[in-house]
């Protein structure tokens, strides 16, 4: 078995469940590239008694059609893990029943079968979901030794049909496996364990260009240095990640448009946009057809949403969290014209230091855990948001990209800063910072303690204007929280 490098939670979960002695119905889901096949492929290495991942409904069926490809790559599958039947299914029905044949001929003892892929089989009008639920209800739930793994990059999907299915597969899910991107400790362990040793202020540049998604991070050469490797990645012709934009969306969605829109929207704006602005800007229809995107995006882990501090709680903002998207949509799309050492170039650039902080916010947003785990309040409860007051002719505005409000009557008002050195205050910075505190203040009525918190790559210098900052968070506390 390759060695699987993080996801402890989930490999004892897998554990647990493979040493149960009951049929146990598990569906593992998460952003594409995040690593769900490899996780349950090479956990269970060798130990599948029946293993099928479905061909992807974006390609051109050709003259039999999808449900006719499909059904004879299920048919190939069930004569590579012994079916002695060599007629194709006619339908899913007869699919199901042919492996309920199979596993019925297999040896007593733990059966685990893997279908991976599952929502590209639920082609239009195939009968698919139906059968399936016959193959669990009708048959594996009544035997006490079959471990049904099911998994799917189509996350909405996952969540309709399966997770809060109200059909025949109401309450039948016995366990869920989230797989998330890595966080930056599971990314320096993944990096190291494939030679490549980084600073902390490299790693964060990773991540922030990459994500904690293992499968660009894979492609990360030991031997090239940061600009080398973006270089040969994004820029350099036939470069492999060029084109994953156009091909991440296309293999998620049939139509994916309006979920390109709003994508692109929510990546030029650190705060982020509401329903209404996000409809009217990207011409989408206010009701159910924008609230499907929306989903979908935020199953996908490509946005979240949040309630910005004071207000109402049906007035929430979307934001975009994928640092890959992120990055892509800012140095990426649609450039024509290339040149050695391409990303070299915008070193020093004022659109490096504005993606460079825009990123970094959401390094922060990723990272919740560990700042509550650096400030000493992992059991305290909070809620994380911004806070924006726009300026009038009396005062200028003010802006607050994360905010931690805490049950214990504490507030975090955080600074995010990524820099290659210590965070120097000045005179003039201090009066920034002491007045936005101000009209944080006077604007939001809070009666809470507010703290003037520090989130930076090597922490503060210490002068006569540093106590402003109350708390000094540092990129090892995100990496490796003590």
């Amino acid at each position: 078995m390759s060695k699987i490098i993080a996801r402890k939670k989930e490999q004892a979960e897998l554990e647990r469940l493979y040493h149960l002695d009951r049929s146990e119905f598990v569906v593992v889901y998460g952003r594409r590239r995040v690593g769900k096949t490899f996780l349950v492929r090479e956990y269970f290495d060798g130990k599948f008694a029946f293993c099928h991942t479905a061909l992807s409904p974006y390609e051109d069926a050709g003259p039999s059609g999808l449900l006719g490809r499909q059904l004879q790559n299920f048919h190939n599958s069930l004569l590579r893990y012994g079916s002695k039947d060599t007629f194709l299914p006619a339908d899913w029905i007869e699919a199901f029943d042919r492996l309920i044949s199979l596993l019925d001929s297999k040896k007593s003892g733990r059966i685990v079968v893997f279908i991976d892929e599952l929502p590209w089989l639920d082609t239009p009008k195939s009968g698919f979901l139906p059968a399936f639920e016959h193959f669990w209800n009708g048959w594996a739930a009544g035997n006490s030794n079959i471990l049904l793994i099911v998994c799917g990059s189509a996350t909405s999907w996952i969540a309709d049909k399966l997770l809060n299915n109200t059909g025949g597969l109401y309450g039948r899910i016995t366990s869920q496996i989230k797989l998330n991107p890595m966080t930056l400790s599971e990314c320096r362990e993944f990096y190291a364990d494939r030679g490549v040793e980084l600073s902390s202020y490299d790693l964060i540049q990773y991540y922030m260009i990459m994500g904690g998604i293992p499968y660009y991070m894979n492609m990360v050469r030991k031997e090239d240095s940061l600009p080398a490797n973006v270089d040969r990645l994004f820029f350099d012709r036939d470069s492999y990640l060029r084109d994953e934009f156009g091909r991440l969306f296309n293999s998620l969605f049939r139509n994916p448009e309006n979920y390109i829109k709003v994508i692109r929207l929510l990546s030029g704006r650190s705060l982020g946009y509401t329903r209404q602005e996000i409809s009217e800007r990207c011409g989408i229809p206010y009701g159910g057809g924008l609230t499907n995107v929306l989903k979908a995006l935020e199953a996908n882990d490509f946005i979240f949403q949040y309630q910005p501090f004071g207000n109402r709680k049906d007035d929430v903002r979307y934001k975009l969290s994928d640092p890959f998207l992120l990055f892509y949509l800012k140095f990426v799309d649609g450039v024509k014209t290339l040149s050695d050492g391409y990303w070299s170039h915008f070193e020093n650039t004022p659109a490096l230091y504005s993606w460079r902080g825009h990123a970094f916010e959401n390094v922060c947003f990723n990272h919740i855990p560990e700042i509550k785990k650096a400030l000493g309040i992992s059991g305290v409860y909070t809620q994380c948001s911004s806070w924006h007051k726009a300026g009038n002719s009396s005062r200028a505005g003010a802006q607050i990209d994360m905010l931690i409000d805490r049950s214990d009557r504490i507030i975090n008002l955080c600074e995010m800063k990524f820099l290659e050195g210590e965070y120097v205050i000045n005179k003039e910075e201090e009066l920034k910072l002491r007045t936005r505190r101000q009209t944080f203040y006077e604007e939001s009525k809070t009666k809470k303690a507010v703290r003037m918190t520090l989130i930076t790559t090597y922490g503060l210098k210490n002068n006569m204007y540093s106590s402003i900052i109350t708390d000094v968070i540092t990129a090892e506390d995100l990496i490796s929280p003590k």
